[in-house]
C-alpha cells in the first residue's frame, strides 16, 4: 500500500483500519513533523502523534491534512477548530446559498438557504447579555472586538446545528476556552469531595455478628449453703 492511500478521502478509511495504513500514515506524518509550515502542536517527535491525529482528520473529511494542522487548534489536549475555519465549511459545503449574518450592536445571527428544499434556516441568536451570562466575556477580545467574537459564536453554533457531519463534532476555539475555565474550577474542589467518592466506591465489608452473651448463672451465697 503506498502512502498515498493512507490519504483515500472516504468517509469509512481511518489510518486505523489495518497496520499498513497505519504505518503509511506514520510516515506522513514524520515528514509533516519537521516542516516549519506546520503549527508547534505539531512539529518534531512530540507532534507526531497530533499529526496522525490530523491525517485521520483529513481522511474522514476529504481534505489535505495540511489544510486541518492550519485550522485545528490544541486547546488543552482538545481539538478545536478556528471559527474562521469553521465559516469556510459553511460557504463552500455546497449545502447553502446566501449565508449571511443579521448583526445588531449587541447581537449577531446566522442565516443561509438550503439549496435542495430553498427553506431558509437559521442559527442561534447570539447576544453580548448571552455572552456575559455564560462566561464567555473572560476571554478579553470580547472588549477589544466583541462584533467578530458574536460573529464567531453565531457561525459555530449555525455549524454545530446545520453541519455537525462535516465539523465532526469539534467545537471552536472559543467554546473549547470556556470549557477549560469551568474544568479549572471543578479541579479546585475541597479534598473532602474526593474523599466521599472514594468512600462511596470503597467495596463494602459485612458488619461481623455479634457474640450472644452467655446465660446468667445463678450465685450461691455461702450462707445459703449450709442452711
Amino acid at each position: 500500500m503506498s502512502d498515498q492511500s493512507a490519504l483515500t478521502t472516504t468517509s469509512n478509511k481511518s489510518v486505523y483500519s489495518s497496520i499498513q495504513s497505519f504505518e503509511s500514515a506514520q510516515r506522513i506524518a514524520a515528514s509533516l513533523a519537521d516542516s516549519a509550515l506546520v503549527p508547534n502542536a505539531y512539529r518534531g517527535q512530540q507532534g507526531l502523534p497530533n499529526c496522525i491525529v490530523a491525517i485521520e482528520i483529513a481522511n474522514r473529511m476529504g481534505m489535505s491534512p495540511f489544510q486541518v494542522m492550519q485550522n485545528l487548534n490544541v486547546i488543552h489536549g482538545r481539538p478545536s477548530w478556528s471559527s474562521q475555519f469553521i465559516i469556510g465549511l459553511i460557504q463552500g459545503c455546497g449545502r447553502f446559498e446566501g449565508f449571511t449574518y443579521t448583526e445588531a450592536a449587541d447581537s449577531c445571527q446566522c442565516f443561509a438557504t438550503l439549496k435542495t428544499t430553498g427553506e431558509q434556516v437559521s442559527g442561534p441568536k447570539i447576544t453580548l447579555d448571552m455572552a456575559k451570562k455564560e462566561g464567555w466575556t473572560k476571554n478579553t477580545k470580547w472588549s477589544t472586538m466583541p462584533q467578530t467574537m458574536l460573529r464567531y459564536r453565531a457561525a459555530s453554533a449555525f455549524g454545530r446545528f446545520h453541519i455537525p457531519d462535516l465539523i465532526l463534532g469539534i467545537q471552536s476555539v472559543e467554546e473549547n476556552e470556556v470549557i477549560d475555565a469551568e474544568i479549572e474550577v471543578v479541579q479546585e474542589a475541597p479534598e473532602s469531595k474526593l474523599d466521599k467518592v472514594n468512600e462511596i466506591l470503597a467495596p463494602k465489608t459485612e458488619p461481623q455478628p455479634v457474640p450472644a452473651p452467655e446465660p446468667a448463672t445463678d450465685v450461691i451465697e455461702s450462707d445459703d449453703f449450709f442452711d
